[in-house]
């Protein structure tokens, strides 16, 4: 890597060349940098908003789960069964399927060495359990921090190898060269934009374009690591670090895929973290209040038929977390979900669990009546010894480590309430990418959960095993394949000048409406509100149609109705761009899969006036319609188009690809290897 100045627009910016930038420090980002260095390309680089910030190491759950090839017992298992497991999830192309599953054994063993405690019997076998759509026991976990543990691990091993980190450097924008043909999609990425945040200040309104540290990286390869598009939504169990940065890759020419696919369920919003596993098999009592905490009523109650439903629908949420429109008739799980967002986004109400008493309903004397529990809560509970007490002793009884999580985070659940809300929690859309995470943008690698990697359903876990295959598959590709120069400086400053403009002018923008009263996170909150309300688990088509058109009016206004306080303020007005931009591609995709008559799946409900209502006594928008799967042998790709300032998408249904019969005689793969001819 070398360093150099170029003066664009009468300010001085810092150019770094490279081979290969990588954008974020999760751990996808960190397993990338360190596979590369491994497999011996040296000039390398992360460039991070922080550090310290990011999905990986700020979430989890009761037991944060790790998805591989089972490696214990007498349980049959092969490489080709797991990627069937996660090819019939649907809407999920084979070949990609039988990679995750292929390098899950060895994705794990190197965590395991590096230092991430996943537990093992005394013969070296690593136990696993079944989770959500796993027909084995292939699950594993560290505790309510698996992905924080990857995370340290694997940054210490980055820190080892002293690799280049640029941290509190904000990416705006991906520079790209045209292809030569216009009419194919050959495009490819050759450099970043940032803002060194390291450099802004507290000025007033007299701040220029050199108070803000622009500087340009020029790079043959990018991988993008950044996460998913958390910032779109208002309740999110994503930390509030977490805002994603899709955007401003579709804004290069990056395809999105299955982008109306994400896992959606009950967290809890003061401190994000979701509240499946023990949370809910302790089975506690659910009260909504209004905003002033007055009127506390158990409401659950009031839409069950018997209090043994209400009892084993709470303790089932504990394994059927995610929000699943198959499990909302006969009083499943999921009806839950429903009536948390009833009361949150239509009645406008706060939900809280209470860990200090039971479920009145269900209950003598303060105590549950065990016996209306069903044979799996039943005996779940009895093989745990639990079935005694309030639900914060048989919390503490299972798993007291829950408990304490909370408490290192300021909340008490042993006096105090726990407020909730149904969470975006993953994306299973993203990025377009092949077998080797490249991008339809050419030499852009999206690894983690910004690559659409998965369909409509995922096991539990299989995320975690994904940032590790993608962010190896593209290390490999890219020594195999890319591991040249980048352009020289001035080259690179003539193919990218016009975008390098663009975006000072957006910047320029920006610092013209320093106000004493900024509105910058105000406009955040509007518009993560409008697309939890008309984007999340719930959709109506009139609700997407007006998020829609509010969301394009909001481009167009928002250079002009922006204020930041100071330019410290300049991210979030850039991070506000990104959020929109998503926003409007991802309802773009939801418009388009009602428009084909999709039907409720996965992890989000679609109304449907011709439909059936759940419980009687909900509003009309809860009526649906379960999709019959005609279209989970498809993906949609969907592409942002901007001309003369004006946001298009075009949308693009393709079959998935099958499994593949992969070559399988010794004798031929090893002469293909030793030839060079595998990784290409």
């Amino acid at each position: 890597m070398y360093k150099s100045t170029v003066r664009i627009n009468n300010i001085d910016i810092d150019v770094y060349s490279l081979n290969t930038a990588i954008v974020g420090t999760g751990a996808a980002g960190f397993n990338a940098a360190d596979s590369l260095y491994n497999l011996g390309q040296r000039d390398i680089a992360i460039i991070t908003e922080g550090i310290k910030m990011g999905t990986s190491r700020n979430t989890g759950s009761d037991k944060q789960t790790y998805y591989k090839l089972t490696l214990a017992g007498d349980v049959q298992d092969s490489v080709v069964e797991m990627a069937k497991t996660l090819f019939d999830g649907g809407s999920m192309h084979g070949d990609i399927a039988l990679v995750e599953a292929a390098l899950s054994a060895g994705a794990f063993y190197k965590l395991v060495n590096i230092g991430v405690p996943f537990p093992h019997n005394k013969y070296g076998e690593y136990i696993g359990y079944k989770t959500d759509h796993d027909p084995r026991q292939r699950a594993t976990s560290a505790g309510p921090l698996t992905s924080r543990f990857m995370t340290e691990r694997l940054e210490e091993q980055v820190m080892q190898k002293n690799i280049k980190i640029f941290d509190g450097f904000l990416v705006i924008g991906i520079l790209t060269e045209k292809g030569i043909d216009e009419n194919k999609d050959e495009n490819k990425a050759v450099g970043l934009i940032a803002i060194d945040m390291n450099k802004l200040n507290n000025s007033g309104p007299d701040a220029d374009l050199s108070d803000i540290g622009v500087t340009l990286f020029n790079c043959t390869n990018i991988i993008y690591a950044t996460g998913g598009p958390a910032g779109m939504y208002l309740t999110s169990v994503y930390p509030e670090s977490q805002t994603g940065a899709s955007g401003i890759a579709f804004e290069a020419g990056a395809r999105g895929i299955n982008l109306t696919e994400s896992q959606y369920g009950i967290a809890s919003i003061k401190f994000r973290w979701n509240l499946s596993g023990t949370y809910q098999q302790v089975i506690p009592r659910y009260v909504s209040t209004k905003e002033d905490g007055s009127d506390e009523r158990e409401f659950l109650e009031e839409y069950f038929d018997t209090p043994g439903r209400m009892l084993n629908a709470i303790f089932l949420k504990g394994y059927q977390w995610p929000f699943d429109p198959r499990k909302i008739k006969n009083y499943g799980s999921s009806i839950i979900d429903i009536l948390v967002y009833n009361e949150t986004q239509i009645k406008g109400r706060k939900v809280f669990l209470d860990f200090t008493k039971n479920p009145s309903w269900g209950s003598k004397n303060g105590e549950i009546d065990y016996s209306l529990l069903g044979p799996e809560a039943y005996n779940y509970l009895n093989n745990s010894g639990a079935l005694f007490g309030t639900p914060i002793q048989r919390l503490a009884k299972m798993n007291q480590p829950a408990i304490d999580l909370y408490k290192n985070n300021g909340i008490d659940l042993t006096s105090e309430y726990l407020e909730i809300a149904v969470c975006a929690q993953h994306n299973n859309g993203g990025l377009v990418g092949n077998i080797w995470w490249e991008s339809n943008l050419k030499h852009l690698f999206p690894v983690g959960e910004v690559n659409g990697t998965f369909g409509i359903y995922r096991p539990g876990g299989s995320a975690l095993n994904s940032t590790q295959v993608g962010s190896l598959r593209a290390a490999q590709y890219i020594k195999a394949n890319y591991s040249d120069d980048p352009p020289g400086v001035d080259e690179f400053i003539k193919i990218v000048h016009g975008q390098v403009m663009e975006k000072l002018d957006i910047a320029k923008s920006f610092l013209s409406n320093v106000s004493d009263t900024p509105n910058v996170m105000a406009l955040r909150k509007e518009m993560q509100q409008r697309m939890t309300k008309a984007g999340a688990h719930i959709r109506t088509p009139d609700g997407v149609d007006e998020a829609l058109k509010k969301c394009l009016e909001d481009l167009d206004e928002l250079l002009s109705k922006t204020t930041i306080a100071s330019p410290r303020q300049l991210p979030e007005a850039f991070r506000n761009r990104d959020i929109l931009i998503t926003q409007f591609v991802y309802l773009s995709a939801i418009k388009e899969y009602i428009s084909k008559s999709g039907g409720s799946r996965g992890s989000y409900l679609i109304q449907n006036s011709n439909g059936e209502l759940p419980i009687d006594n909900l509003p009309d928008d809860f009526r649906f319609i379960l999709d019959k799967g005609d279209l989970a042998g498809l993906v949609c790709e969907v592409a942002l188009k901007i001309e003369k300032g004006k946001y298009s998408c075009n949308a693009e249904w393709k079959p998935v690809r099958p499994i593949p019969d992969a070559e399988s005689w010794f004798e031929n793969v090893w002469n293909a290897y030793r030839k060079g001819e595998i990784i290409k």
